[in-house]
């Protein structure tokens, strides 16, 4: 009967004394071997339409996802690790708001967690400053927290009494809404010096991560 590889990783390989079947042979050293490998998938659909039944994926199994464009390891606790910080995606934003510099967007970290960046601003006019807290953008909901998150950011605004302001509240609701409040007191921008908040060095984790 076959014999184990001697690193103790269980590959197969055939003896002199088995009987000869040299695709049976092929396949069991093949399938020992490439569950070792990094595995390529065309997406996380793909790969949860193949990895099932006898070939169900194993902890210390590793994938790279071309579409997501991440490499994934499969742990114990039965959840895939994201080994690589994930690619930039931007953001959907409410009508009257937009991105302003620094390429806004989200991304997953390695080892789970959302991070997001750059800078936003409102399109014309005041920053809304009456105290409600208002939506500017979206991420999607399956990246949310379980429950609404607050973060004190930078920002640069102008009152109308000529104070220039340099902090926002930004809130991370479950739904995916992204949410602002700042203080009272114009919150006014000039075209050459327009009002804007960063969302740099906001990271929180998504529900169930």
């Amino acid at each position: 009967m076959p014999k184990n590889d001697s690193y103790s990783q269980s590959v197969p390989f055939p003896v002199l004394s088995d009987a000869p079947n040299i695709e049976t042979a092929m396949s069991s050293l093949v399938n020992g071997l490439v569950p070792l490998t990094v595995m390529r998938f065309a997406n996380a659909n793909s790969r949860s339409a193949t990895l099932i039944g006898a070939y169900k994926p194993v902890p210390g199994m590793i994938t790279y996802l071309l579409a997501e464009d991440r490499w994934e390891a499969y742990q114990a606790s039965g959840g895939w690790l994201l080994l690589s910080d994930g690619p930039w995606t931007g953001f959907t934003y409410s009508s009257g708001y937009s991105a302003y510099m620094g390429s806004p967007g989200w991304r997953r970290k390695a080892g789970g967690g959302i991070e997001l960046r750059g800078r936003w601003r409102k399109n014309s006019g005041s920053l809304i400053d009456t105290g409600d807290i208002t939506q500017f953008a979206s991420i999607p909901s399956a990246i949310a927290p379980a429950s609404v998150r607050h973060f004190i950011c930078a920002s640069n605004r102008t009152t109308t009494s000529g104070v220039t302001r340099y902090t926002a509240r930004i809130e991370v609701a479950s739904n995916g809404a992204l949410r602002y409040n700042v203080e009272s007191g114009g919150g006014v921008g000039t075209t050459q010096d327009p009002a804007w908040v960063s969302l740099d060095g906001i990271q929180f984790s998504p529900a169930g991560d």
